[in-house]
């Protein structure tokens, strides 16, 4: 981590848990995309994954983490969830909801939990990439790991 890297909530969390993991920070790039994250950490596209907050008809709010080359499918998604159907929340939504910034958040470490489901395709790697809570900045771990600090579930969620 480079010395002036923020603690963020996701990191604390982490820490608190004492999980295994890594710190990716590449604010000096300026990068948007998670495609063109993955790029500027050398990572294959695959086990770099975008954290993406919905809501379902009942008004109940989910995570999904996709890998950043995909796109989550809705339909799989609310069956994951068991809703008619499920819809991205406006990015005004996301600070007062999760305490982090559109392009900035990360499933843990959220104000409050919401169900979480990653895409089923993260259990044929030995690591992913996921963002730690402040745009620039990604966290690396296990599955394992990950399910030390938030319970989540597997399932296939993107468009093919």
């Amino acid at each position: 981590m480079k010395k002036n890297t923020e603690k963020t909530n996701a990191i604390r969390c982490l820490e608190q848990k004492k999980i295994n993991f890594q710190i990716h920070d590449y604010t000096d790039f300026g990068v948007v995309s998670g495609k063109e994250v993955a790029e500027v950490l050398n990572e294959d596209p695959e086990i770099v994954f975008k954290t993406l907050v919905t809501r379902g008809k009942s008004e109940k709010n989910y995570v999904f983490l996709v890998p950043v080359n995909s796109e989550l499918d809705l339909k799989k998604a609310a069956t994951a969830v068991n809703e008619k159907y499920i819809e991205m929340i406006r990015s005004a939504d996301l600070l007062p909801l999760t305490g982090y910034v559109h392009g900035g958040c990360s499933p843990i470490g959220m104000k409050k939990f919401f169900r979480t489901i990653i895409d089923s395709s993260a259990q044929n790697n030995a690591k992913i990439l996921f963002n730690g809570g402040k745009i620039g900045i990604q966290i690396e771990t296990t599955l394992e790991e990950i399910g030390k600090v938030i319970p989540f579930e597997l399932y296939d969620i993107v468009t093919k």
